[in-house]
């Protein structure tokens, strides 16, 4: 029981320095907010953020979106016949880059920045009672959206215009100017944003 309390209370003054070193670390911009850790620890350095997983209804419109409108490639299909789902992994890659080798692609795969997971359950896309998924911006809200930064906003909702996009918010629609948001085919929206231009914010 004494070495339980000793053990618990050395816990928890090392959590205690760990928290103070992490303050007084020399940080980065935007370190001094009220609970950012100035100096992540060094065990972290390694992390990326991989991927953001979203539920889709129909893999074949989903796919469509976002490799023939948004610009997206195909980087690894995994499928899960025995649990009857399969995962679709898109995101910004160039084509000579991604490996032929499935076993290499994986590990490629799995080594990328910010691509999003595509979920299909199997049957939805053929079932007229689903009622689709909830896509975070109607009550009970929660995620809100993904986003995409391109070099000309303008232009690029010109082309989602003409492609039969639905939109959100175009770019000059409410008080801020210059940003767009469209919807994938399940409701997500997705914030289109300049790469240049969004310094103004």
């Amino acid at each position: 029981m004494l070495r339980r309390c000793i053990l618990q209370v050395f816990n928890f003054e090392k959590r205690q320095a760990n928290f103070f070193l992490c303050r007084m670390a020399s940080g980065y911009p935007g370190s001094n907010e009220p609970g950012v850790c100035a100096e992540p620890d060094a065990s972290t350095k390694d992390f990326i953020m991989q991927q953001t997983m979203m539920r889709v209804r129909d893999p074949k419109v989903s796919l469509d979106f976002y490799t023939r409108v948004l610009g997206m490639r195909l980087l690894k299909k995994l499928d899960f016949p025995e649990m009857k789902f399969s995962l679709y992994f898109v995101g910004y890659e160039a084509a000579g880059d991604i490996p032929e080798d499935e076993k290499e692609r994986a590990v490629w795969m799995w080594n990328r920045k910010g691509t999003i997971e595509l979920t299909h359950n199997y049957g939805t896309e053929s079932d007229p009672s689903f009622p689709g998924y909830h896509n975070g911006n109607s009550d009970p809200r929660g995620f809100g959206h993904i986003g995409i930064s391109v070099p000309d906003v303008y232009k690029a909702c010109e082309r989602f215009e003409e492609l039969g996009i639905e939109f959100v918010k175009k770019p000059d629609a409410g008080k801020m100017k210059g940003l767009a948001f469209i919807k994938d085919p399940d409701g997500y929206w997705i914030e289109v944003l300049g790469q240049r231009a969004s310094v103004a914010f």
